[in-house]
């Protein structure tokens, strides 16, 4: 990220990161990016921050949110923000993050997960926190996986752009104990496929 960055500074560009999933908590750290060693000019995040009330939120230095007054003239705006409701919600959100062991908690999970899902058929586990992804033998074992998980009860997602992933993104107030039953699920599942 750090070459990234440098970069974007030597030809002028702005770093732009898109935070909706990967911000307020989930990856053990307020944004993702922090996990790495580089600022952006300028961070877009949702979702999380509305602690389940739709929110878009854009954020800048004074200078780059000026700059979108002129030169041309740049709307900056969202449906789902600037509202009463949506910005309370978004301020009682980050104080539940920031107060409570939510952050330390994802990190903590992410371990669990990477200590439980040891089977021949998962080639390796990417991800920071609770954003992770299995990588599979192939894309029939992932499909699989993904639509008997949704039998038993747990829900499991797709990747778009790796068809051989299947998605771990829980709830940040997951507990322990549903780490370890979803965990168990998966095991069984491919268990089973053998």
């Amino acid at each position: 990220m750090y070459l990234v960055k440098k970069k974007c500074e030597e030809v002028g560009a702005l770093l732009i990161l898109d935070e909706i999933q990967s911000g307020i908590g989930r990856t053990g750290k307020l944004f993702g990016f922090e996990n790495f060693s580089c600022i952006p000019d300028i961070i877009v995040y949702g979702k999380g921050l509305g602690g389940g009330v739709p929110i878009g939120a854009f954020t800048s230095s004074k200078k780059i949110m000026d700059s979108l007054h002129k030169n041309p003239i740049l709307g900056h705006i969202t449906t789902f923000g600037g509202n009463p409701l949506v910005t309370a919600a978004a301020l009682e959100t980050l104080k539940i993050v920031l107060k409570s062991k939510i952050m330390s908690n994802t990190i903590i999970f992410e371990k669990l997960i990477r200590l439980k899902l040891k089977h021949r058929l998962i080639k390796e586990i990417r991800g920071l926190g609770l954003m992770l992804c299995l990588i599979m033998e192939n894309e029939k074992i992932a499909n699989n996986l993904v639509l008997e998980a949704k039998n038993k009860g747990l829900i499991l997602f797709w990747l778009l752009i790796e068809k051989k992933a299947v998605r771990i993104t829980p709830p940040l107030t997951i507990s322990k104990k549903e780490i370890i039953e979803g965990c168990d699920i998966i095991i069984k599942i491919l268990e089973s496929f053998d």
